[in-house]
C-alpha cells in the first residue's frame, strides 16, 4: 500500500552515528558508511587514492554511460516504445563499483534496476532494452557473458546466485558470484533463505544491497527495526559491510576485497551500499506523492554520485570540459545507434513460445500449440507490441 508524504514521519537523510555499534564475527562495525571521497570530492581525511587513473578514468565513463542510457530508456517509454522502465538515476556508483570489482569469470544476478551494472560486466545494451520492452531475446544472454537475466521477482536472484556459488564451491572453481538488490528486498523470504543458505554453505557469495531510501513508497523505517541493513549479516554468521554507495571508489574496494574473501573460500558477505534513487520507482511511479522535494533536493545538489567523482578527477588533473563534452558526444552517438537496432527488433510469432520448453516436444505441446495458432487465426484483433 503506498504512504503519501504526509503519512511519512521523515524523508531519507543520510546516515548518522549510530545509537549503538555492532560487531560481527569478522570485526567489522557499522557506526558510519565507509566512504574514500567526500561529496565534494576530496579525499577523506587519512585516505590516500591508490586506484590507477586509468581505473578512475573507467568508472567516471561508465557512471556518464549509465546515466545518458537512462534518460533515453525513459524517454523511449514515454514513447509507447518500451512496456515500462525503472531509472538508475543516483545509484551510478553502486553499480559501476560493484562491477567492475568482477572478474570475467565472476557471475553477476541483477535485479530490473541494475541493468548498467549488467552491461557493464558485459550484457549488450540492447538486451536491457529488449527486457523492457518483454521481449525473449532479451534473457538470451551472449554465452560468453557471465551475467544472468534481470530479475523482475524482488530478492528471487539471491537464491539463485547462492545456488551457482555453491556449483563452483563443489567444483573447486576459484570465482564467485555477485548479487544486487533493493532495501525492498530485504523484506522478503527469499532474502532470508538466499542468505542463511549461503552463510551455513560458506559459498563465494557477495551481496550489495543498494539502499536507495525507498522500497516504492515505503522508507527504510518502515520496513525494519535494524539502524542499518549491513548489521543483518550478523545473524547468518557472515560479514557485513555499510558502505557509501555514492563513492564509487569505495565501493570498488568493498566489492573487490568482499569477492577475495569469497574465492579464498572465507565465505559471503552482505554490503549495504547507501544511496539514494533520484529518479521515480518506475515509469509508472510518481515519486511527489511520498517524498518531499527538499529530500530530493539535498540528495541531488549536495551527494551526487557523478558529481562527486567528476570533482576528483578535475581536482586531479585528470578531466576537463573539453574532455567532458566530447565523452558526452561519443557516448550517446553510440548509446543511439544500439537503440535504434533494439526497437527494430521484431517479436517472434505468439506460438513461438512453445520452441524451447523441451528438446522433444510432447503430444500435450503440440496440442496447445495447435489449439493457440487456431485462436490466433480466429482472433480478429491480432496480437500487438509495441
Amino acid at each position: 500500500m503506498a504512504n503519501t508524504a504526509q503519512e511519512q514521519n521523515e524523508g531519507f537523510q543520510p546516515p548518522q552515528p549510530m545509537q549503538q555499534t555492532l560487531q560481527t564475527a569478522s570485526s567489522t562495525y557499522f557506526s558510519q558508511p565507509f566512504s574514500v571521497l567526500a561529496p565534494d570530492g576530496t579525499p577523506q581525511p587519512g585516505i590516500q587514492i591508490e586506484e590507477s587513473a586509468d581505473l578512475l578514468l573507467k568508472m567516471y565513463r561508465w557512471m556518464v554511460y549509465g546515466r545518458i542510457f537512462d534518460a533515453r530508456l525513459l524517454n523511449l517509454q514515454r514513447q509507447g516504445r518500451m512496456f515500462t522502465y525503472a531509472p538508475i538515476i543516483g545509484q551510478e556508483a553502486a553499480q559501476i563499483g560493484s562491477s567492475l570489482a568482477l572478474r570475467q569469470e565472476d557471475w553477476l544476478f541483477g535485479s530490473y534496476r541494475d541493468g548498467l551494472a549488467c552491461v557493464a560486466h558485459g550484457l549488450p545494451l540492447e538486451h536491457v532494452i529488449l527486457f523492457f520492452r518483454g521481449h525473449p531475446k532479451a534473457m538470451m544472454v551472449p554465452p560468453d557473458v557471465n551475467v544472468f537475466g534481470q530479475q523482475i521477482g524482488i530478492a528471487e536472484q539471491i537464491p539463485h546466485a547462492v545456488g551457482v556459488a555453491w556449483g563452483m564451491q563443489l567444483r573447486k572453481q576459484r570465482s564467485a558470484t555477485l548479487a544486487l538488490c533493493g532495501d525492498g528486498a530485504t523484506s522478503e523470504g527469499a532474502f532470508h533463505e538466499g542468505l542463511n543458505f549461503a552463510g551455513v554453505l560458506k559459498a563465494p557469495f557477495v551481496l550489495v544491497c543498494q539502499n536507495n531510501g525507498w522500497a516504492i513508497s515505503v522508507p527504510r523505517t518502515k520496513q525494519t527495526a535494524s539502524e542499518t541493513l549491513a548489521q543483518k549479516a550478523i545473524a547468518y554468521g557472515i560479514a557485513g559491510r555499510y558502505v557509501d554507495g555514492n563513492d564509487v571508489i569505495a565501493m570498488y574496494r568493498e566489492v573487490r576485497a568482499a569477492l577475495e574473501r569469497a574465492r579464498n573460500g572465507e565465505g559471503p558477505t552482505l554490503i549495504e551500499a547507501v544511496t539514494y534513487r533520484l529518479g521515480a520507482h518506475s515509469a509508472s511511479d510518481d515519486p511527489k506523492r511520498y517524498r518531499s522535494d527538499a529530500e530530493l533536493t539535498m540528495w541531488q545538489d549536495e551527494r551526487d554520485p557523478l558529481a562527486r567523482l567528476h570533482g576528483y578527477l578535475l581536482h586531479a588533473g585528470l578531466w576537463d570540459e573539453q574532455r567532458q563534452q566530447q565523452l558526452e558526444a561519443e557516448l550517446r552517438d553510440e548509446i543511439t545507434h544500439v537503440i535504434s537496432n533494439a526497437v527494430m527488433e521484431s517479436f517472434p510469432e505468439p506460438e513461438a513460445l512453445f520452441d524451447y520448453v523441451y528438446a522433444t516436444p510432447t503430444q500435450t505441446q503440440v496440442e496447445q500449440r495447435q489449439a493457440l495458432f487456431a485462436t490466433l487465426q480466429s482472433s480478429k484483433k491480432g496480437v500487438r507490441f509495441p
